[in-house]
């Protein structure tokens, strides 16, 4: 099987691309992301189909307290578990695996919802033809938890709240290297837990 490809606007061209994280020509990845685009008719039922995949089916770690600690996407859908930022690594593959561009966006936010200590939170732009950049959020809905795919309205998985969070407004063609390195360097979800990135 092979990615489809599109001609794309110069710009988008970054985030359509194949990295050792977002590792879009994986066959597994290929596989699953034509198996969801199979008998659609547009890219949105497409990207909506991906995000609710991941978001539904791939356990996030600390909720479930699962190991291994995952990174590269591929590595994502094998075992079935990630942190948020390893979730939006599969989902950016699968939305480029089926030519639709995909980043990688960042907010901060505090850990306990209450102050310090602040962590990263990692979730996915995708591009649109008809909205432009949207953004979502695949890491898993549960109680007081409830992101959905509904262009153009944006409905993540949390809200910056207190003046030290932070909604970051740019859209990363490749995850952080902070993100990656606390991700290849933790063994456990108990690790990761205790070494977030900030």
């Amino acid at each position: 099987m092979t990615m489809k490809l599109r001609q794309l606007n110069p710009d988008l061209q970054s985030y359509c691309k194949i990295s050792s994280v977002i590792d879009c020509e994986h066959p597994e990845i290929i596989a699953l992301a034509h198996q969801l685009a199979k008998n659609q008719s547009s890219e949105l039922s497409i990207a909506k189909l991906c995000f609710e995949w991941v978001r539904d089916n791939i356990k996030h770690s600390l909720d479930y307290k699962l190991n291994p600690v995952t990174c590269i996407a591929s590595d994502v859908l094998k075992n079935k578990t990630g942190y948020c930022y390893a979730k939006a690594h599969l989902l950016a593959a699968l939305l480029r695996a089926n030519g639709i561009p995909a980043g990688l966006c960042y907010q901060r936010l505090s850990i306990s919802g209450s102050g310090a200590p602040y962590c990263l939170h990692g979730l996915n732009a995708v591009y649109l033809q008809n909205f432009g950049w949207y953004r979502i959020d695949p890491r898993g809905n549960k109680e007081n938890i409830d992101a959905q795919f509904i262009p153009p309205i944006e409905k993540l998985a949390f809200k910056t709240i207190d003046k030290l969070e932070i909604d970051f407004s740019e859209i990363w063609p490749e995850p952080l290297p902070i993100v990656v390195e606390t991700l290849l360097n933790n063994h456990s979800y108990q690790d990761v837990y205790h070494n977030l990135p900030d």
